[in-house]
């Protein structure tokens, strides 16, 4: 189709107004056109992994080594100093990310233990009888 072609050619933008206009003439229409949008994959930002793409394709191996080699993947910058930079932050920042994960993992085991401790003290200790300064029943006064 022309129109999708030119739409497509002014990219997202076009088509969130389109179906914007269309939502506000004729609701069934944006529903249509929302529909077909997501149908065709072109606004696919869910497909390509969202905002953690280089950190879900570090943790899925995306880089391979062949002998040696560096294979690029299409993340790759062309420029290999930047790359091997990238690599060594990206690594830095995970190695950070572990560190401050176990770091609250130690901080919750010491708290849990704290309370559990606190229990058993409170456990231990004999129950408090309550004290009553009249010595027989007490009516509560109103």
């Amino acid at each position: 189709m022309e129109l999708t072609r030119k739409l497509d050619e002014h990219g997202k933008g076009a088509w969130i107004a389109v179906m914007v206009l269309s939502f506000v003439i004729f609701w069934p229409a944006g529903l249509a056109i929302l529909a077909y949008l997501i149908w065709s994959g072109r606004m696919s930002c869910w497909k390509h992994g969202g905002p953690g793409l280089w950190h879900n394709r570090r943790r899925r191996g995306a880089r391979h080594h062949d002998n040696g080699a560096k294979q690029y993947d299409s993340a790759s910058s062309g420029n290999a100093a930047f790359d091997e930079y990238r690599e060594e932050t990206l690594k830095r920042l995970e190695d950070e990310q572990n560190e401050f994960q176990a770091f609250l993992e130690r901080l919750r085991h010491a708290k849990d233990k704290a309370e559990f401790d606190q229990f058993m003290d409170d456990r231990k200790s004999p129950p408090k009888k309550p004290s009553s300064s009249s010595g027989g029943d007490a009516q509560p006064t109103v």
